[in-house]
């Protein structure tokens, strides 16, 4: 068996079984190097090196992670949330919580949206926005595995389709350019134009995953307790009582330039650093608690980030171990000549390759060196190779334990600890998103 199957097993395995992700993702990197006949010193190593790719994400989302509970101590966020309860009357209308939901629903399908191109912060916002929404989709009753859905999407199909903000990235400095790179001596050429034509048939079975999701899959109520997201002095609620005017105007600046200082400076670090000390000189919460904020925020965060941090190593293993291309040639092998079943297994070990490295940005390089010769010499057409890359690459993102597009989501929604990473965000998006991506990208190699 390949190395790299073997692994995404293990880790797939290990983690559907309740086991910590971070202990699956090191046993994982562990059982591939050593099928790859690694040494244990070299792949220790390869893990080691990875490390350092995953360190800095997981740093900003333990800051924003700090900032997120300061909000949350403040009071305002337990102070909108009543407001809205009270005025909403969710508690006394039960009919009209379906409707407030799919509003919510559709504010952080825009909010996901626009971090990808009108305001390019990526998944910084999802700490600062999601855990002070948690009371107020408590009482709405709204599954979280339905706003993991939403929130995913967001934040993967506006880059796979939009050639603006991280899709000009994506689809233009990447995809396009190792496309045209590794079909230059085989006579492919791809414009521009072509990227974003070729990958709608893909996002669209993205979009009906999503529809599904929502209107069938988790339509009914779920129960969640209300938790405090922070501790000190005084309850949130408490706090909020006594919210001076002025102080309510700093929140506003604080969260104002949390975002501006991230894209001015480019940091999520020092975005977040600078909302948290605005807070803490504003006097919502006392002086001496600001140090038990700030760790009880990086805390909440711990469990993400050290996941993230271990899937750089996890990364850094599977491509230390070359069985890439040895997983690509020996699928080629059983394909013979039919075409319909190249495009499937293209897209299967897609699934693999990119479910390790869990990022669609660092797979198209290796993908596209590999594919884009298979396909042409299966005689797929320039618009169906993209949509094949395209959508291997892809599959990575949508559903992978290891993917910030599903750490994401879990580090806002499991905020309160009421969400498993695994079987709320995982488990959900790859049966929405990347069970359909796999039909759809089939469907559109076979038609363009």
């Amino acid at each position: 068996m390949n190395a790299i199957v073997l692994a995404i097993l293990v880790m797939v395995t290990l983690s559907l079984a309740r086991v910590s992700v971070v202990f699956a993702l090191i046993a994982a990197s562990l059982v591939g190097g050593l099928m790859a006949g690694l040494p244990i010193g070299d792949i220790m190593s390869a893990f080691n090196e990875g490390l350092g790719s995953g360190a800095t994400v997981a740093l900003a989302y333990a800051v924003l992670g700090a900032f997120a509970v300061a909000l949350s101590r403040s009071g305002v966020t337990e102070l909108l949330a009543e407001r809205a309860i009270r005025g909403l009357h969710l508690d006394d209308q039960p009919t009209s919580r379906r409707w407030v939901a799919f509003t919510l629903l559709g504010a952080l399908l825009a909010a996901a949206v626009s971090s990808q191109n009108l305001i390019p912060v990526h998944i910084a916002f999802i700490p600062v926005l999601v855990p002070p929404l948690l009371k107020l989709m408590n009482h709405l009753r709204l599954d979280r595995r339905l706003a993991a859905c939403v929130i995913t999407f967001g934040i993967t199909a506006p880059y796979m389709l939009l050639p603006v903000g991280f899709g000009a990235i994506f689809l233009n400095d990447i995809l396009l350019t190792n496309l045209n790179a590794s079909g230059a001596e085989l006579g492919l050429e791809v414009t521009r134009g072509m990227v974003p034509m070729a990958m709608l048939i893909p996002i669209g079975g993205m979009a009906l995953g999503l529809v599904v999701a929502a209107l069938l899959s988790y339509r009914r109520p779920r129960r969640y307790e209300d938790r405090d997201l922070a501790h000190g002095d005084e309850t949130p609620a408490q706090a909020a009582r006594h919210l001076a005017p002025w102080q309510m105007a700093v929140l506003a600046a604080a969260l104002v330039g949390t975002v501006a200082t991230q894209l001015l400076s480019g940091s999520m670090v020092l975005g977040g650093l600078f909302g948290f000390a605005l807070l803490s000189v504003s006097g919502v919460f006392r002086w001496h608690e600001q140090d038990g904020i700030f760790t009880e925020g990086m805390r909440m965060m711990a469990q993400v980030g050290f996941i993230m941090i271990s899937a750089a190593g996890f990364a850094g293993v599977m491509q230390a171990t070359g069985e890439v291309s040895a997983l690509v040639e020996g699928s080629a092998e059983l394909i013979g000549d039919n075409k319909g079943l190249a495009a499937l297994i293209m897209l299967l070990v897609g699934l693999f390759i990119t479910m390790g490295i869990g990022s669609s940005f660092s797979t198209v390089p290796i993908i596209a060196s590999l594919y884009v010769p298979l396909a042409l010499g299966f005689g797929f057409s320039p618009m169906a190779t993209i949509a094949l890359v395209g959508t291997a690459a892809a599959l990575g993102d949508a559903g992978s334990p290891a993917s910030d597009s599903t750490l994401g989501p879990t580090a806002g929604l499991n905020a309160d600890g009421q969400h498993d990473h695994i079987w709320d965000t995982v488990v959900p998006t790859f049966l929405h998103y990347n069970v359909p991506l796999i039909g759809f990208g089939w469907l559109a190699a076979m038609i363009l």
